[in-house]
Formats: structure tokens, C-alpha cells, sequence
């Protein structure tokens, strides 16, 4: 129990007086009834409140949230007592969420319930930690405040803002694809797997004429086939200190897991199984499966958090090959640098010999930067030497990898998903995996 603002301002009051009674002494008996009064009313108010049954308060919060999107939050406070109430509400939420609308201020009818809300915000993905409530109620008279922790534990996951998943629902349509700078590279009638007959078009290749219906319908007619829909995809992502990169107000694991995302969705609309396996601290494994596979990814990633450590490309390479038996794309998406050239290089060696391997290299975005800034003195000189050095070193890496059967790419992260599924329609279409 604390003392409200009534009664500083009744004890201010008291002290007044206590003063006015050392110059005028006959007010000594006006002072004496008023502390009387003021103590008895104090203490009467004081049992009346604690007399009270506390308020009760309940959480409406969905069990998974996006990251960077505002999301509600819904109170619910019951008053159990016979008299309207004043209640101050402060939930203990996670301490890094941008929060708006706190602390809510409720007047809640006697033996009624009533309903407020505030908005969160995370920043980052994982689960998140509510504790309790504070309540501050008012006492009858408004003479006492009495503060309230009440034990109410909850957690949220927060997961990536997937949003463009919804909003590309039909990205099997080429138009659509178009719009958003990906490719869609056909093949006309040599794909892998038969599709159907129809009547010969100006361009088809002799090859495609199916003989016997030519010579059943009096007319030319041509197999056509699609791409071989029964194959596999497996992600290998970094998750180490290279990928704790932040830039667009978010980290370059954040942005491969987006793009992983975008791809297992696209890639599971085109009949293709799907899954993962992550290193550099963290190990993870998702065999590849077919079907509506990227919630269950959402599911499996959320939570994950670029380490500290170093990523082992060639300790990553042993664990996936017993794991991954069937010929796959592989699409290791990372943030490398020169000293992890021969290391990449052995594992891209040990992966080729079954599998397509696609090497999606991260680039800071300051490196760009740094390029395009003008050189005006010896400092900015030395800067930009020094990032082409760096860029021409990193050029050489990924030759070498070229040689070795692999598929680098060296890009910056916002870029990831255009172009991994760029790359991704590309294999299709050449029929190498």
C-alpha cells in the first residue's frame, strides 16, 4: 500500500496547519480534530481496500507472431469486487519489444469485466518471455494505491515475417514471375519427364515426333515433357559469426532464412522435396520432404541465432553426405573469406561427387559502398585499393570453386531470393541435377 496524491495533499494540509499553529496558538484544537478525522479516515479506508478481492487479469496473446510487425496484445481484467475501480495495468513483456500503449488505464464496473489492448513489436526472431502484470488499484475513498505483481507467465514465438509467401501464391504463372525478376526458363518439350501429346508446332525438333500417333491421327504429332518434378533440394546454411552481419535492419541469417523460405515454397509447388541442414554452432537437420513442407520449416527455424563460432565447411560436408544419399542440389548459402577458400574447396570437392552444389557467397553492402565513394585523399585512396584487392581475392575463390563443379554466386543479401530462384529455375531447365 502506498499513499495516493490525496493524501500528500491531506498531509500537506495537516502540516499547514501545524504551522499556522505555532502563530496562533488557538488553533491547536482545529489541528488536533482534523488529524483525528484525517487518521480515522485513512485507517478506515485502508481496511476497506484490503478487504477488497484483488482484480483478475488474463493474456490474449497469438502463440506465434511475426518478427517486425506490430501484433496485439489483449487484457482482460475481471473486477470480482461491489464497487467500480480505477486500475492501472503494466505487462511484463520481453524488454527488447518496441511496445505501444503501455500502461493502460482501465475503469472496470463492479462484479464486471472489461477488455484493453497495447501493440508489441520484436525485433528479432526466437521465443519470447512474459513474466507478470502490475496492477494498481485505487482504494474506496482514493486515499491508498495498492500495487499488485500477479504471476501471469507466457511465451510467444516469433517467427520471420514470411509475408511474401502469402502474397506470391501464384508464382507458378509467368507473368507473375516476370514481375518479380525471376525467369522462368523452358524448354519446349525436353524436359525429363513425359507430359502429354499434342499437334507438331513450327520449332519442335524432330526428335519430339511420336511416330506411331503421326501415323494414327494422319497428321504430326509431338511428345511433349516437363521437368522432372521428383527431385531434391537441401539447404546448407551458415549460422556462424559471418552470418551475425546486420544491415536493412536485419542480419544476413535472417535474410537467407527468408529466401530459403521463398525457395522451398517454389521449389515444393514444382513437385521438389525440400529441407535443410545447418552449421557453424548450430546443427540442424531436416530431411528433404515434398508437399506443404515450408510451414514446417518456419516451425524448425524460428528460433535460430548466428553463433560465435567459426563455420567447419569440410566437418559440414562429412555430417551431410551419410545423411543425404540421393543425388540433390545443394545450396550452401554463407558469407566467406580468404582463409576459408581451401576448406570450402575440399568440401564443394567431397559434395560434387553425388551432388549440384550452389554456393550463394553474402557481400556486405558497405563493400559496394565503399567502391562507388569518390577518392578525394590518401585515406579514401587506400580504402578503395584495399576493397578491390579484397573483391579480385574473392573473384579467384569462387573460380576455384567453379572448377571444382560448384555454382558460385556472389551477391548481397537482399538479392539472395531473386536470384537463388533464378538459379534454381536454371538447373531445372539445363537438366543437370
Amino acid at each position: 500500500m502506498i499513499p495516493s496524491r490525496r493524501t500528500v495533499m491531506l498531509a500537506a494540509l495537516i502540516l499547514a496547519l501545524a504551522i499556522g499553529v505555532a502563530f496562533w496558538p488557538g488553533l491547536a484544537w482545529l489541528r488536533n480534530l482534523i488529524v483525528a478525522g484525517a487518521a480515522i479516515v485513512l485507517l478506515l479506508d485502508l481496511l476497506l481496500h484490503r478487504r477488497e478481492p484483488a482484480a483478475q487479469v488474463s493474456r490474449e496473446l497469438r502463440g506465434s507472431i511475426p518478427v517486425g510487425v506490430w501484433s496485439e496484445v489483449k487484457l482482460q481484467v475481471d473486477n470480482l469486487s461491489g464497487r467500480t475501480q480505477q486500475l492501472i495495468l503494466h505487462d511484463h513483456h520481453p524488454a527488447d519489444y518496441a511496445v505501444e500503449g503501455l500502461p493502460l488505464s482501465l475503469t472496470v464496473p463492479a462484479e464486471r469485466a472489461a477488455k484493453a489492448v497495447y501493440r508489441i513489436k520484436p525485433d528479432k526472431r526466437g521465443d519470447g518471455e512474459f513474466n507478470g502484470i502490475d496492477v494498481l488499484s485505487v482504494s474506496p475513498l482514493g486515499l491508498w494505491q495498492r500495487k499488485q505483481c500477479l504471476s501471469l507467465p507466457g511465451r510467444v514465438k516469433v517467427y520471420p515475417n514470411f509475408r511474401a509467401v502469402s502474397q506470391f501464391t501464384l508464382l507458378a504463372t509467368d507473368h507473375q514471375l516476370s514481375q518479380m525478376g525471376i525467369k522462368h526458363r523452358l524448354r519446349r518439350g525436353e524436359g525429363n519427364d513425359f507430359l502429354q501429346l499434342r499437334e507438331y508446332r513450327a520449332g519442335d525438333s524432330l526428335r519430339q515426333i511420336d511416330w506411331k500417333a503421326t501415323s494414327r491421327y494422319h497428321k504430326l504429332i509431338s511428345r511433349e515433357y516437363q521437368d522432372e518434378r521428383d527431385q531434391q533440394i537441401l539447404f546448407m546454411l551458415d549460422c556462424g559469426r559471418r552470418m551475425r552481419h546486420r544491415e536493412d535492419e536485419s542480419g544476413h541469417l535472417d535474410q537467407a532464412l527468408n529466401a530459403m523460405l521463398l525457395l522451398s515454397y517454389v521449389a515444393a509447388e514444382q513437385g521438389d522435396a525440400v529441407g535443410f541442414h545447418t552449421f557453424g554452432g548450430v546443427k540442424r537437420w531436416f530431411p528433404p520432404a515434398k508437399g506443404n513442407v515450408v510451414r514446417e520449416m518456419i516451425a524448425a527455424t524460428y528460433d535460430l541465432e548466428a553463433t560465435i563460432e567459426a563455420a567447419d565447411y569440410l566437418e559440414a560436408a562429412r555430417a551431410l553426405m551419410p545423411l543425404q544419399r540421393r543425388r540433390a542440389l545443394i545450396v550452401l548459402v554463407t558469407n566467406t573469406r580468404d582463409e576459408d577458400s581451401d576448406d570450402l574447396v575440399t568440401a564443394v570437392r567431397l559434395l560434387s561427387r553425388r551432388h549440384l552444389v550452389v554456393i550463394a557467397d553474402l557481400r556486405e553492402q558497405v563493400l559496394d559502398s565503399a567502391q562507388a565513394a569518390k577518392v578525394t585523399d590518401l585515406d579514401s585512396a587506400l580504402r578503395f585499393h584495399g576493397v578491390q584487392q579484397f573483391l579480385e581475392s574473392r573473384a579467384q575463390n569462387h573460380e576455384l570453386l567453379r572448377h571444382q563443379g560448384a555454382m558460385p554466386m556472389d551477391l548481397l543479401a537482399k538479392q539472395l531470393p531473386v536470384a537463388l530462384i533464378n538459379q534454381y529455375l536454371t538447373v531445372k531447365a539445363s537438366g543437370r541435377l
